[in-house]
């Protein structure tokens, strides 16, 4: 292993291998430089040596060399210029395609040749030997060999920056074009077991990505930007595996997005999930799951009409129809009827699974089986209106197959409708993600489902009927295939029915009392009897009556619904607000823990690695004194063999320096002893040399002096002769162009002119272009200009039209308040007449009051017995009893007391005369 001192040395000598064509030990150099532990730190040179090596990697396929050196040089460049290992990397892709196209190239029909199943595979003796003795012709052999290994170099090429970039947060978008670039050259040579491998491959890059969260530099998929790179890589891989018509590894694949978008709360964009369910409607056609398929198509129709501003009529009408159709070419039957435990429960999961894949969410504790079903999509089509759309003949079709009776000639009513759809179906534009729409492909399952409803209908008004009768109802089919499809469903409870080969007759229904059909009819039945008993009855009441009272039912039930609607409305969003926010705060009481969790293993690992380090570098620093201490006892004892020293006893660290740096001192004096003793040495031996060259230098001189004056005069002559021939052969070349001299001039002339007269019809040319530009640019001026001034007095109109109509709203509320003003003053003018005359009237009760009072107190009734007063004459002088007066108190003036609380008249003149007979009677007793 050469070790070079800078790493530009080993790029020189590299390249000096290369030129001898050593291309092997050059390689061999540069991957022991790039992998040593010298050259860690990265550098500016490293990477002019990376390019080199992976151009020599690729020239001679060595794929793990390439990996091994990218590998050491993005541990280098990781955290200082990662951008370096990006155009490394780019550059290594690109020799790899380069080469594998220039091979392709090179090959005729390559594509014929280029048959291998697996490029990773090696090629076993069997193949060798059956190789040389097939009768392959010599050039296809030799295609095969020259762009095989090409392909194979480009494939691991692909796999090795793969797995370079997995786990590189910094070169997401570089890991993401490289994918683009794999899904490319599989889908352009067919490369299906390639293509498997590299989903398998991304998938379990996904898979660590989530099971290895502390790793360093790891990509953040909750970041918009870096789940955006991996959604559109799973969608290019989703459009390749349909192409590839790998349906099993679409499926997959559709599973790995629901899973990248379940990740975050934030739906994805409508382009995104548009081209998601386009890939599912064609996923669900060819594996034959029409429920499915109708459920995906319905999902694009809405998500379409939503979002896609760009949608023509005619697309929406053909998507509506395909939404339809897709609906009802599903079995009109379910397979529960006679199923297992077992069966059953698998089919829930699997209904589960695939409503989260359509977007509905499920709980997969309930059952769900009837969630997603025919008649729940049929019904949300219906309310939500997709029937106004489709085409005219996709609706009749619909009305014959689910709402109409035609047991006789329902086949032959639908066969028209079947025969036109071929027509109907056409491209749709660019702005929708499904490209085409072919109606046709509808025609076997809806003939599936016109015989299902034929039979339907037959065995709910026969009971017996000729195989040669059913079989002329239903021409599309012949009899066998019928019996198939009855078959089924009768295996599944949808009709029942027997076949008689040897009578040649069905025989339809069952011989149950308690069969479902015949508790229908007997219903139907009673509710028939029920209605023709009240037609002939006698109506009792005039029918604009009744008409009146039916009218006031519907209103009183027509608002009880809605209020009852409301309310539960009402509840409904009340319980989604709380679970919303229970949801809420239970993710932020997660994140809190989740974050808290995260702070405590990020301190612990924090703690643990700088303990790592102390301990790491103490202990280096003791293994470098050991071995510092070491390395100057080994020297010391070299250097000083022949003089007996005590550095064999053992010392410390501090004395064997201190006598080595001794010992080094006096060696250095020594040394400069020599060197002066050698100086005085070599400057007298310098100086005898010089007396003895100086003679010998003076000659020499003298010598080469005149050598130069001969050699100067022999090269002067030279070019004095030489300029005499040049001159004179001149003159005769002269002499010779003289006779061309007037054609030339008369070339000249000519090319002048021709040149003059296109030069002045271009100037012509130009000041016309000029002149119509000027013109032009006049009219387009004039045109702003008057545009302009129809704008401003456009903005001017509608300025006056505004202040009008402030002026106008300012009027009409000055005229409101001063309405309002004179309303209030009137009532406040009658609020105090009112008053006036309540406290007329109760002024005039008071002197009632007072003059009644009066009255009583002048009557004084006595009790005369033999002439002789009585013996308690002051008694006959008190008042009336206390309560009397407080019951008479006349109301405080101005304050306003009800009708209702005051005394009338009447009572008002009673309770005075009853306090005075009160009075008299118990004076009197």
């Amino acid at each position: 292993m050469a070790t070079f001192a800078k790493p530009e040395n080993a790029l020189k000598r590299a390249e000096e291998l290369m030129n001898v064509g050593q291309k092997a030990a050059a390689l061999q150099a540069l991957h022991d430089l790039i992998t040593s532990k010298r050259y860690r730190a990265w550098q500016k040179p490293l990477e002019k040596i990376m390019f080199k090596y992976v151009e020599l990697c690729v020239d001679m396929r060595r794929g793990r060399f390439a990996k091994d050196g990218l590998i050491q040089y993005r541990i280098a460049c990781q955290q200082v210029n990662v951008s370096s290992l990006e155009e490394v990397i780019k550059h290594f892709m690109h020799l790899s395609s380069e080469r594998a196209e220039q091979a392709q190239a090179q090959a005729e029909a390559a594509v014929v040749t280029f048959d291998v199943e697996d490029l990773e595979a090696e090629k076993t003796p069997e193949d060798l030997m059956l190789s040389y003795v097939s009768g392959e012709k010599g050039k296809e052999r030799s295609d095969r060999e020259l762009v095989t290994p090409w392909f194979k170099f480009l494939w691991e090429t692909y796999r090795t920056v793969l797995e370079i970039l997995r786990n590189n947060s910094k070169l997401e978008s570089l890991y993401a074009m490289t994918a683009h670039r794999a899904f490319q050259f599989c889908l352009q040579y067919k490369r299906t077991t390639e293509f498997r491998r590299l989903c398998e491959i991304l998938r379990n890059h996904l898979a660590n990505l989530n099971k290895y969260r502390d790793q360093r530099d790891r990509p953040d998929l909750t970041l918009p930007e870096s789940l955006q790179l991996y959604l559109d890589t799973r969608l290019e891989q989703l459009k390749v595996a349909t192409e590839l018509e790998l349906w099993q590894e679409a499926f997959r694949t559709i599973e790995d997005i629901h899973g990248l978008m379940s990740m975050v709360k934030k739906s994805p964009k409508p382009q995104m999930m548009a081209i998601y369910y386009a890939k599912l409607i064609k996923i669900f056609w060819v594996s034959q799951s029409h429920l499915y398929h109708g459920y995906a198509w319905y999902k694009l129709y809405n998500l379409q009409k939503s979002y896609n501003k760009n949608l023509t009529p005619k697309d929406l009408q053909l998507m509506a129809s395909s939404v339809l159709l897709s609906t009802i070419s599903v079995q009109p039957y379910d397979r529960k009827h006679g199923a297992h435990h077992f069966e059953l429960e698998i089919e829930k999961d699997r209904n589960v699974r695939m409503a989260n894949l359509l977007g509905f969410s499920l709980d997969p504790k309930r059952d769900n089986r009837e969630a997603l079903s025919r008649s729940a999509l049929l019904s949300d089509l219906i309310s939500k209106g997709v029937l106004t759309y489709v085409l005219p003949e996709v609706k009749d079709l619909y009305c014959l197959l689910e709402n109409e009776f035609h047991p006789l000639d329902l086949a032959t009513k639908v066969q028209p409708l079947l025969a036109k759809l071929p027509k109907l179906g056409d491209k749709l534009s660019a702005a929708s993600p499904v490209p085409e729409v072919l109606l046709e492909e509808f025609i076997p399952a809806l003939q599936n489902l016109t015989t299902l409803r034929v039979l339907q209908q037959v065995s709910q008004v026969y009971q017996t009927m000729r195989i040669t009768n059913l079989s002329n109802m239903i021409p599309f089919y012949s009899f066998t295939v019928v019996e198939k499809l009855a078959v089924d469903a009768a295996k599944y409870n949808f009709v029942q029915m027997k076949i008689d080969h040897g009578k040649g007759v069905v025989h339809f229904g069952s011989q149950d009392l308690e069969s479902e059909k015949i508790k229908n009819h007997l219903t139907i039945l009673a509710k028939r009897l029920n209605k023709a008993i009240g037609l002939m009855q006698q109506p009792t009441k005039r029918p604009e009556q009744r008409f009146s009272e039916l009218l006031s039912i519907v209103e009183k039930d027509h608002k009880r619904l809605l209020a009852r609607k409301v309310i539960i409305e009402k509840r409904k969003e009340d319980q989604e607000k709380q679970i919303l926010e229970a949801e809420r705060e239970e993710e932020i009481r997660r994140q809190q823990k989740q974050k808290s969790l995260e702070d405590q293993e990020r301190l612990r690992l924090q703690r643990e690695s700088e303990q790592r380090v102390e301990e790491r570098v103490k202990r280096e620093i003791e293994e470098k004194e050991i071995e510092d201490a070491k390395l100057l006892l080994d020297k010391q004892k070299g250097r000083l063999k022949k003089k007996p020293t005590d550095l064999d006893k053992p010392k410390t660290k501090e004395a064997i320096m201190q006598q080595v740096l001794l010992d080094q001192k006096k060696e250095r004096e020594e040394l400069d002893r020599r060197l002066q003793k050698l100086a005085k040495t070599v400057d007298h031996y310098e100086r005898a040399k010089r007396e003895e060259e100086r003679p010998l230098i003076q000659a020499m001189y003298l010598k080469r002096q005149e050598d130069d004056r001969i050699y100067f005069e022999e090269q002067q002559k030279l070019a004095v002769e030489q300029s005499r021939l040049q001159h004179s052969e001149d003159l005769r070349e002269k002499e010779r162009l003289l006779r061309m001299q007037q054609d030339k001039e008369d070339v000249q002339n000519e090319v002048s002119s021709r040149r003059r007269g296109e030069f002045e019809r271009q100037m012509r040319i130009r000041e016309e272009r000029i002149a119509e530009e000027r013109s032009l640019r006049r009219q387009e001026r004039e045109r702003r200009r008057k545009m302009e001034y129809y704008r401003i007095q456009e903005e001017a109109r509608l300025m006056r039209l505004r202040e009008e109509e402030e002026a106008r709203r300012r009027q009409e509320e000055e005229r409101r308040k001063v309405e309002e003003a004179e309303r209030k003053a009137k009532l406040d003018e009658m609020a105090a007449k009112q008053r006036q005359r309540e406290a007329e009237a109760e002024e005039k009760a008071r002197k009632e009051r007072e003059a009644l009072t009066e009255k009583s107190s002048l009557f004084t009734p006595t009790r005369r017995e033999g002439g002789a007063p009585p013996p308690e004459p002051e008694r006959r002088d008190l008042p009336a009893p206390a309560p009397a007066p407080t019951t008479t108190e006349p109301p405080k003036p101005g304050k306003y007391q009800p009708p209702s609380r005051r005394n009338p008249p009447q009572q008002q003149q009673q309770q005075p005369q009853q306090q005075q007979s009160s009075g008299y009677s118990s004076r009197r007793w």
